[in-house]
């Protein structure tokens, strides 16, 4: 796939700073499904160390809160800054997704790149934390880390090779998705599709140097990517 966005960031700065399936690809693929403004007001939530963050601000041109409970948001900042952007371009916040410290109707659209299964799982989530940020009519874009179809009991070993039945079930299949984000008064679904890039990201993860990297190239090696996909998900507020 042709990712011009993605391309702008040198491939070392993609490896030091990814923390999963490569982030710039997964953002770039899923903003292409919709068209947010720019100068939009938009909320990266679980941004990880940074990096869609600065690709959504310096690139689509977008005013982004970087929220995430993991990352050091001074290191966030700096990064930001080497991209060339200002803290009033790229705003990092260190924040709970179950406590996000914004103002109802603030957001006029969420990005969520490779984290929703953590906190979203729970199907009130969406309407209790997340919805009542977003403005009317405003879009929630995430990239969910999945499977191809829901194999929890009957794991492969493949997937066992990096994971525990633990870790696995944090992963589910677009109609689990569906079910649970069906439960959210207030929203509409207006797409939900297995990610073409997912495998392309995949590779590009795993020839990453660090010790989750390495921890999933077992899996990965072994066949898991036939079992694995990334699902893509467009909502909008009514």
């Amino acid at each position: 796939m042709n990712f011009p966005k993605a391309g702008t960031f040198p491939l070392s700065t993609m490896r030091k700073r990814s923390m999963g399936p490569n982030p710039l690809k997964l953002c770039e693929e899923l903003l292409g499904y919709a068209s947010i403004p720019t100068g939009s007001v938009v909320l990266d939530l679980g941004s990880g160390a940074g990096l869609t963050s600065a690709l959504m601000a310096r690139e689509y041109r977008l005013i982004v809160y970087a929220a995430d409970l993991w990352s050091d948001p001074s290191d966030n900042m700096r990064f930001f800054e080497e991209c060339g952007l200002t803290n009033r371009q790229a705003i990092p916040i260190k924040a709970d997704a179950t406590a996000l410290p914004f103002a109802h109707g603030f957001f006029k659209a969420v990005v969520c790149v490779d984290s929703y299964n953590y906190f979203g799982r729970d199907p009130g989530y969406l309407g209790n934390h997340l919805l009542p940020l977003v403005k009317r009519s405003g879009e929630l874009l995430f990239a969910i880390p999945g499977m191809t179809r829901d194999c929890h009991d009957n794991l492969p070993a493949c997937l066992l090779a990096s994971w525990t039945p633990e870790q696995l079930d944090y992963m589910h299949d677009i109609g689990w998705w569906r079910t649970n984000l069906s439960q959210t008064q207030g929203v509409d679904i207006l797409d939900m599709r297995e990610m073409a890039c997912t495998r392309e990201a995949w590779a590009d993860w795993i020839e990453c140097d660090n010790e989750y990297a390495k921890g999933d190239r077992a899996a990965v090696e072994t066949g898991a990517l036939d079992y694995l996909s990334t699902i893509a998900v467009r909502l909008r507020r009514r």
